[in-house]
């Protein structure tokens, strides 16, 4: 199912400037914290504010970020927004060049390493930390004998899930939400 939120991306320059690591960590503090500027992403990020603003540059070049000019104080200042929620893309768009096809498989590597690298991050924190959390946290697998139309239909119901979730109101009382990444891969493999 495609949403409006979602971009479908065939542009192998696109794919190669979202998969830089920089790049994808301001796409995620974007998407989760909303329009920003180079300072607070600087800050939030531990980069220099100069190394910041030229990937915001690179991410605006290609369509992924826009700037905010209404939420700027002053000429000066400049705020950034991604310009649609998601992102997808398909290896079979990049196919018919070998140049395209090595940039699509690389972006899907590094988008791999990314999703896993939060999970670790969660692994090596402190008892502290994660003594909120225990046993809320999840991780699951299953092998499941599906066509590849069943594969495509069980992806939409976790992505709706998942969507409806996002949209879900805060409780006026308990525990304060905090960000939580889920992720999920379907893919054929054998056991």
């Amino acid at each position: 199912m495609t949403s409006p939120e979602v971009r479908q991306i065939t542009d192998s320059r696109v794919l190669a400037a979202m998969a830089h690591p920089l790049r994808r960590r301001l796409m995620d503090v974007l998407k989760v914290h909303g329009p920003a500027t180079a300072t607070s992403l600087a800050a939030t990020t531990g980069q220099a504010i100069g190394n910041v603003s030229h990937h915001l540059r690179v991410l605006g070049d290609c369509g992924l970020l826009e700037e905010a000019p209404e939420l700027a104080r002053d000429r000066r200042e400049r705020w950034w927004r991604l310009v649609s929620r998601g992102v997808r893309w398909s290896s079979g768009d990049f196919r018919d060049d070998p140049a395209t096809a090595a940039v699509a498989d690389a972006a899907e590597s590094l988008n791999l390493d990314h999703h896993v690298q939060q999970v670790r991050s969660w692994f090596a924190a402190g008892d502290e930390e994660k003594a909120f959390w225990r046993d809320r946290s999840f991780a699951m697998d299953h092998w499941l004998e599906l066509t590849p139309d069943e594969l495509r239909e069980v992806g939409e119901e976790l992505n709706e899930l998942l969507e409806r979730w996002r949209h879900k109101p805060a409780p006026p009382q308990g525990p304060q939400r905090q960000t939580v990444f889920v992720f999920a891969y379907g893919v054929p493999g054998q056991p």
